[in-house]
């Protein structure tokens, strides 16, 4: 078998900077062989400037909504964003699949080599059965008025077995997931839930301010976001706790779950949320964060109680681009004490965890193909390697 031996100025394995001078020795195929000490190498030892990392983990996309890039304003709030991407996604076929094909490359070019992607149609399948990258298939499942929970359901039933009957897509690498709190009736809740083999969900959380308040006393901006829809919400009664408080609980314990966005999670909530002995993992997609409301997550708070980072790009409809990388930059600027080690674990091995794809992608360890990407030192780019 060749190899392709990589040194660089830092190695980092999906856990850790390796100290010492370290060769990355892997096989033609893209599988890691190991890593060896730069005096053990031999020849024919490839010398690159920047960091040697594992391929990104994008744990949040919505790639079916790629043809909306720049087409909605920055800055609206959560409310106008939701129904501007209701009244704009309308658009042809062709120009829909050329979109996502364009940023799947995007994703590609910027180091990425799996994604959780948010799915409401089938129109990103068929690019995925090309195979040039990994995906995690959440079918998002919402309907608010109970009346309608059964036939919301039985839809994302019928897109998860075309998924696999039409397009041979491995029915674990899909799951019928919850939108959002604030738009799952408990009638859809239950059904999602106890969906055979639905091992691994994700849900938006707490992404503004007035999602608490709907929850806590009814009131607030996402009145406005029901009446514009035409949704009766006569039925549902405040819970008087948060978003996260109302709606963790509903979930199995042995459920795996990907909270997305918190940017309005307070240290209650993440204790209710730790207290809770389930397996999480927070979810931060900064720019999009930045693009609808302008505001971020405390990350700060998260890292002190140790929760489980993973990043996510959101959309091109809330995105300038698709690079983890971009999110790690406006973290870095936002926190410049947070550690390039510390960020590089997020989106390598806590992402690939996240996405149950650890066995795979991540870190370099032998026998795994995680793909590999040469970071710029002052992760000003990065480029994709294998």
């Amino acid at each position: 078998m060749a190899y392709v031996k990589l040194k660089a100025d830092k190695l980092f394995d999906g856990y850790r900077f390796l100290e010492g001078d370290n060769v990355l020795v892997i096989g033609n195929d893209g599988i890691i062989v190991d890593i060896i000490s730069f005096p053990e190498a031999g020849d024919d030892v490839q010398q690159l400037s920047g960091i040697l990392s594992p391929g990104f983990i994008n744990c949040h996309c919505h790639l079916e909504l790629s043809h909306l890039k720049g087409l909605i304003p920055e800055g609206t709030g959560l409310v106008k964003f939701v129904l501007a991407v209701v009244q704009q996604r309308h658009f042809a076929e062709e120009q829909i699949v050329q979109a996502i094909e364009k940023a799947e490359t995007e994703m590609l070019d910027n180091g990425i080599v799996a994604v959780g992607d948010i799915c409401n149609n089938a129109l990103t399948v068929l690019q995925k059965t090309k195979g040039r990258m990994y995906y995690h298939n959440f079918i998002e499942a919402s309907g608010f008025n109970p009346q309608i929970a059964g036939e919301r359901f039985q839809r994302s039933v019928e897109f998860f077995r075309e998924c696999a009957k039409n397009y041979s897509i491995p029915v674990e690498s899909c799951s019928i997931v919850p939108h959002a709190p604030y738009s799952v009736a408990d009638e859809l809740w239950n059904l999602i839930i106890n969906f055979p083999g639905n091992h691994l969900l994700t849900i938006h959380n707490q992404e503004t301010a007035g999602e608490n308040e709907w929850f806590i006393n009814k009131q607030g901006e996402f009145s406005e976001l029901y009446e514009k829809m035409n949704i009766d919400t006569s039925f549902f009664k405040a819970t008087h706790k948060s978003s996260l408080q109302s709606h963790l609980p509903k979930f199995l314990n042995n459920q795996s779950v990907i909270l997305v966005h918190n940017v309005c999670t307070s240290e209650e909530d993440i204790l209710f949320a730790k207290k809770s002995g389930r397996e999480l993992y927070w979810c931060l997609c900064p720019n999009a964060n930045r693009y609808i409301t302008g505001q971020l997550p405390d990350i700060n708070l998260l890292m002190k109680h140790d929760c489980e980072i993973v990043l996510g790009t959101d959309s091109l409809a809330s995105n300038h681009q698709l690079s983890v990388l971009e999110e790690m930059k406006t973290i870095q600027q936002q926190l410049p004490s947070i550690e390039i080690e510390t960020m590089l674990k997020w989106v390598t091995s806590n992402g690939a965890k996240a996405l149950q794809m650890g066995s795979l992608l991540g870190s370099f360890e032998k026998g795994k193909k995680p793909g590999v990407v040469l970071i710029e030192n002052n992760l000003s780019s990065a480029k994709r390697l294998a």
